[in-house]
């Protein structure tokens, strides 16, 4: 799955040890999507992936991701596990397009005086 937005938080790393002895670490962010109606999205990068992938807050980015619910407890938890970012911003960035509305060109804004005379050919 792919979304795109911005980075709005960067939170500290998080490393521990497994009951296995291995060592893990994860990189965890906030990303807001770019739409009408914005929405925030928590998601992070674990183990190799988190230092492949740095960010920094106000960075657009296309994130590819994968979810994952468990059960612990008799309650359910979703992750949002990033295995891929790549920046859109700068010169050479892809811009997301919205395919949903076609483009609009307006004309140009009339120059000049705009005062409206008495006799104009409107019928109404």
């Amino acid at each position: 799955m792919e979304i795109t937005g911005k980075i709005i938080q960067v939170l500290p790393p998080v490393s521990g040890t497994s009951k296995a002895g291995n060592v893990w670490k994860k990189r965890e962010y906030v990303l807001e999507t770019q739409e009408t109606y914005p929405k925030k999205v928590f998601f992070d990068f674990f183990g190799d992936r988190a230092d492949q992938y740095p960010l920094e807050g106000g960075q657009t980015i296309r994130l590819s991701f994968d979810i994952e619910s468990r059960e612990y407890n008799g309650r359910w938890y979703t992750s949002i596990r990033g295995w891929k970012a790549e920046h859109l911003d700068g010169d050479n960035a892809q811009q997301p397009v919205d395919n949903n509305y076609p483009p609009v060109d307006f004309p140009p804004a009339p120059v000049g005086d705009t005062a409206v005379s008495g006799s104009d050919d409107l019928p109404f």
